[in-house]
């Protein structure tokens, strides 16, 4: 893994030849024909081939097999997710806080991809990018449950570690990898960005749970092989 110019790359994405980047607080704005949905904490995700014209819809995952196309989610402590499949000729960008995991906007993020990357040969990968980490993420009863009903208690026990009454702290790192794994990914195609809680590195990242509403907003890109066309150059990670 190395950083440049504001984002983190990911050799299991280098690899397959995406430009791809996941964002930290020095990161810049990609331009405008990048495609970042209006993220709305559900499970919607947008298959496109072109930019879609006037405002954003409303999504949390987006994918594409348009080469040079390049597509984004925007976090404070939810999780990112990029992935590649068909040898890097398909890209995802998946928002997953823990109302979109609870809903499965990863598995339908993943099943997307793996759908229009179909019958293409190539290697696949899926990597998780920071996000607030269990150290710092404790939530109550109401968002364990809704958790649980979507991964069981089995999985839901191995993410968890309990503080007080009625309240524990999440793994949703875990949770994604997991989802990832139900999806159609195998155990050596996910892979995450290690020692990265966004709360616990103002230096780097920006954090709801750490600033409140003065937190910035991080994007994650990823671009169909070829040159990401839709970022500036002097945007793009080293």
């Amino acid at each position: 893994m190395r950083t440049g110019t504001g984002f983190i790359r990911h050799e299991a994405l280098a690899a397959l030849g995406v430009e791809h980047g996941f964002g930290t607080r020095r990161a810049p704005e990609v331009s405008q024909e990048c495609v970042i949905p209006r993220q709305v904490h559900g499970r919607r995700i947008l298959r496109i081939t072109a930019r879609p014209a006037g405002d954003p819809p409303e999504a949390d995952g987006v994918v594409t097999a348009t080469p040079h196309l390049a597509v984004a989610v925007v976090t404070a402590d939810c999780v990112p997710v990029l992935a590649a499949c068909a040898g890097g000729g398909a890209v995802a960008a998946i928002h997953a806080g823990w109302r979109g995991l609870a809903a499965g906007v990863v598995e339908a993020g993943a099943a997307a991809l793996l759908e229009i990357g179909g019958g293409r040969p190539g290697r696949r990968a899926a990597v998780v990018g920071p996000h607030i980490g269990p150290c710092c993420y404790e939530v109550d009863a109401p968002v364990l449950e809704a958790l649980a009903h979507r991964f069981g208690d089995r999985v839901l026990e191995q993410g968890v570690h309990p503080t007080r009454p009625a309240h524990a702290r999440v793994d949703l790192g875990r949770l994604a990898r997991h989802a990832l794994l139900r999806a159609g990914f195998g155990p050596d195609e996910v892979f995450e960005v290690d020692g990265a809680c966004t709360r616990c590195d103002p230096a780097r990242f920006h954090s709801w749970r750490r600033d409140g509403s003065r937190a910035g907003r991080m994007p994650h890109f990823v671009a169909a092989r070829g040159d990401a066309g839709a970022l500036d150059r002097s945007s793009r990670p080293a």
